[in-house]
């Protein structure tokens, strides 16, 4: 047993932990069970009972017991820890999580596979999930993004086709590299993150070892009501390491749990991982003035021009006492934010603010903020929301559930009113098109150019001609096309690599 790894020895573990015998086994309701290896019927032979409550409710509840999973992000791991504040930022953000160095607040991250299926492979090429939940005293924080600093598409509407297309052909069932590279290929501001995809980047070595990423564009709000634009930046303490694809096809194979296996067994090891929390910060007057749209999420902000401030550090150091009741049901939106942080015109982080919730409202049921690991336990929450299927709780007891009132109902909070920003905007209402309207290739030149070295390129190439090989000619055309683009060697070397992947099928 001495050579097996903490994951394999869990069920050994539990047994050692406690010297005490079994307990007895009960229904739900807490009816002790007699028998549990036999149904009640008429004689030895005979036919079963409906008067069998105990076998009719473990089968009734083994038939539900699954809930539907994540749209997108559906595989993943989860850990939970702390968030440890190490710089001053207050002149910036006034959110209490930043209040004083040296503070700590509870966290729960789950890391996860964006469009796999629960049963698929953690090594798989695919953009990782990076979500962070801050148990704050005003209440809950959602940092909701992934380990790439861009995002495929700027506007919410082709959300769903971007998944689509990653997903299953809804007559094949099988990925469908047409599907993808039609999407890709008629939408140019997916290239800059496309060419992070197929890069190192898109295979990492678990979830350790990976940086994480807002993405989005948000606000911060300091004490004094002054505003100041964010991006995030989680780098990790263990150091990058990533796969190649022989690697991740033996693990494929042999280990599709890899990702959640080290994480699980890093932590009960005492390894805790951890990772550095940086911000970028944008002037109002500077996004103004910017070269380039600073909503979009397609688009870095240059760490020359925004350096990265450092604030503090995520660690991991406890793992789930149960899959199901606490990363399955940990619901994240980046709707919640606290007083002090606040959304950005960013188009897609617009979209995702009801997204999110609306997704766990259809997963988990109206009221899966009461579910232990989303409860916002630091707060006593208090409102005019009642009922609904699964309320688990006290329902508020009889205080009123409407507003205004007489009698003592919860009122309004002064700090997040100081905290709230007026902010003017004006324009015409319209459907404002944003395909070919903003610049889809100048930065995904500079990842070619200055991100990438000469072996990197090769990587990418050949990881890019693997998939495209696969799709009709002329959606390699096409693709080629947007390639050459983006710098005129690496359209070259892609119509090579395409040539010689034709040349190998015969």
């Amino acid at each position: 047993m001495c050579s097996r790894d903490p994951a394999s020895n869990q069920l050994i573990d539990y047994k050692n932990k406690d010297s005490e015998p079994p307990t007895e086994c009960t229904t739900a309701s807490g009816i002790p069970v007699g028998v549990k290896d036999a149904i009640m019927t008429v004689g030895p032979r005979g036919p079963a009972l409906l008067q069998d409550f105990i076998f009719l409710d473990e089968l009734s509840h083994f038939d539900t017991e699954r809930i539907p999973e994540r749209v997108a992000y559906a595989k993943g791991a989860g850990a939970f820890g702390y968030f440890e504040c190490t710089h001053d930022i207050t002149k910036f953000c006034a959110a209490s999580v930043f209040d004083r160095v040296k503070k700590r607040t509870a966290i729960a991250m789950r890391f996860s596979v964006a469009c796999g299926e629960n049963g698929s492979a953690d090594t798989v090429r695919e953009q990782r999930g990076f979500a962070i939940k801050f148990y704050t005293e005003d209440g809950i924080w959602d940092l909701v993004g992934c380990n790439m600093p861009v995002y495929y598409v700027r506007d919410p509407s082709l959300f769903p086709s971007l998944v689509h297309a990653q997903k299953r052909n809804p007559q094949t069932h099988l990925r469908d590299p047409d599907m993808f590279w039609d999407f890709m290929s008629l939408r140019a501001e997916t290239m800059h993150a496309l060419l992070m995809y197929f890069s190192d980047r898109g295979t990492p070595d678990g979830y350790r070892h990976m940086h994480g990423y807002g993405a989005h564009t948000y606000r911060m709000v300091n004490p004094s009501g002054e505003t100041f634009y964010v991006k995030f930046h989680m780098k990790t303490d263990q150091g990058i390491k990533n796969l190649d694809a022989r690697r991740c096809a033996e693990l494929a194979a042999h280990d599709p749990d890899y990702s959640i296996r080290d994480l699980y067994n890093a932590i009960k090891k005492g390894n805790y991982p951890s990772w550095s929390l940086f911000i970028q910060v944008m002037l109002n007057e500077e996004a103004r003035k910017c070269k380039f749209n600073p909503f979009d999420v397609t688009k870095v902000w240059p760490q020359k021009e925004y350096p990265l401030l450092p604030v503090g550090r995520l660690v991991l150091d406890r793992n789930p006492t149960n899959y199901f009741t606490e990363v399955e049901q940990l619901a994240f939106s980046p709707a919640h934010m606290v007083p002090g942080i606040e959304p950005s015109p960013d188009k897609m982080l617009q979209g995702r603010l009801f997204a999110y919730g609306d997704t766990q409202r259809y997963r988990l049921g109206v009221n899966y903020m009461q579910i232990p690991v989303n409860c916002p336990y630091r707060v006593n929450v208090k409102n005019f929301q009642r009922d609904g299927a699964m309320t688990v709780n006290d329902n508020q007891d009889g205080a009123p559930n409407y507003f205004p009132n007489s009698f003592c109902g919860p009122k309004e909070s002064s700090r997040a009113l100081a905290l709230q920003t007026c902010c003017p905007v004006s324009g015409d209402v319209y459907r404002y098109m944003s395909g070919d309207t903003e610049d889809n290739f100048s930065q995904a030149t500079d990842f070619w150019t200055y991100t990438l070295d000469n072996c990197g390129r090769k990587r990418l190439v050949r990881n890019i001609s693997e998939h495209l090989a696969d799709a009709s000619q002329f959606l390699q055309e096409r693709a080629v096309k947007l390639f050459t683009m983006i710098h005129a060697d690496f359209g070259r070397l892609m119509t090579e690599a395409l040539n010689t992947a034709k040349i190998s099928k015969f």
